[in-house]
């Protein structure tokens, strides 16, 4: 008997967004218009922000930050090499440099002291991820910034519905992206969400849709106007209205899955941590952990078998899993562009050798959580090394 299949990622998509969607597309305004608006408005309002802008990714926000700071040829930005391309990329594509600084080896965020080991004159910003969920030491690096000099831009495409020190990611006066990208806590299909001081995001608008001095949603509703102006040469990073339809769903159901994902990482932290083998996630005092991912880290030294057997006789075992990240650094573009090695940042590469990431969305089943642990526990038991002696 085959055993069932637990993937990695399944959607919480219900009867509501498909609702809203129909909605949307009966209405004749299928582009960035009054559903884009009310999302916007209704997600600033949730998390506690000043004004919010919805766009086509995370990636968009990131690198509208960094346009609207003016970064480009010659200067230097630092960030996590733990992390997806995206962080890095969109410094790419301003012309700046990515710089990395090493994580920490408890929470896996970028590492306040290594960050200000890597400043230099031509540094501008300091890009931090907060990875997994659980948000970066924040005073810590916004001190580093302001002694420096520096601005600071969140990407917090992990971070929806987290919290440092009492304070919602989002509501501070950094430049911060969020993702609603299919895995994320909350989900607009694709898309991103874009806060910051109003400085920031009155000039992000523009750009996020061509330069355009005024949207179609302006322009073409009544008494709109047609007559608008370029403003500066722009970008498409407009959310649509039909995305914004998901999106709006899911932000009512938000806190729900929230308290879901927190149940099932406590159900995981509770099975393992009695396995000396295992390193379970950590959540530091003063945070709320959003539980993006759950990336449980093996300890090789007490195995006979590395990270990849591992996720090898999970996927026999019918348990969908996924790899964040592999660091940045080590991608072939980065290595032979700026000559980085492997060995470069070894607390993320030797981290990323023995992590794994766990199935982690609202979708789970109890049973499912017990048939998960089941099998990652069953493995380390039948390759613990003092067994095999």
């Amino acid at each position: 008997m085959q055993p069932r299949i637990l993937p990695y990622f399944s959607p919480s998509i219900g009867p509501e967004e498909i609702a809203e969607v129909v909605d949307t597309l009966q209405s004749n305004w299928l582009t960035t218009g009054p559903k884009t608006k009310e999302f916007e408005k209704q997600f600033a309002s949730q998390i506690g922000s000043r004004e919010a802008i919805a766009l086509s990714s995370c990636t968009a926000g990131l690198h509208l930050s960094l346009v609207c700071l003016d970064i480009g040829p010659g200067d230097e930005v630092i960030t996590t090499p733990l992390t997806f391309a995206a962080t890095a990329n969109v410094i790419e594509h301003v012309g700046a440099r990515p710089v990395f600084a090493d994580v920490d080896p408890s929470t896996l965020n970028i590492d306040a002291e290594q960050i200000e080991r890597a400043i230099t004159p031509r540094t501008k910003a300091i890009l931090p991820v907060h990875y997994a969920g659980h948000p970066v030491d924040l005073d810590a690096i916004q001190d580093i910034a302001d002694r420096h000099g520096l601005t600071v831009v969140e990407d917090a495409a992990h971070a929806v519905g987290a919290a440092y020190k009492g304070r919602q990611i989002g509501t501070g006066n950094n430049p911060t992206s969020f993702s609603f990208y299919a895995t994320k806590n909350l989900t607009s299909a694709e898309g991103g969400m874009l806060t910051g001081p109003p400085e920031i995001l009155d000039r992000a608008r523009v750009l996020s849709l061509h330069g355009l001095s005024r949207d179609a949603w302006k322009r073409y509703q009544r008494p709109g106007s047609a007559v608008y102006d370029l403003e500066e040469p722009g970008y498409k990073y407009n959310m649509t209205d039909v995305h914004a339809s998901i999106g709006l769903c899911q932000l009512k159901k938000l806190e729900a899955f929230q308290q879901r994902r927190l149940e099932i990482a406590e159900a995981y932290n509770r099975e393992f941590q009695n396995y000396p083998e295992l390193e379970i996630p950590v959540t530091l005092p003063g945070i709320d952990h959003a539980w993006h991912l759950y990336v449980l880290r093996f300890r090789h030294t007490d195995l006979t078998i590395g990270r990849d057997e591992i996720v090898e006789k999970l996927t026999e075992n019918g348990i969908g899993t996924s790899v964040h990240f592999t660091p940045i650094h080590m991608f072939r573009y980065y290595r032979e562009k700026y000559g980085y090695r492997p060995s470069d940042y070894p607390i993320a590469r030797g981290n990323f050798e023995r992590m794994v990431s766990l199935p982690l969305h609202p979708a789970l089943s109890d049973e499912d959580v017990a048939d998960i642990t089941g099998a990652v526990c069953s493995i380390v038991r039948q390759y613990r090394k003092r067994l095999a002696a």
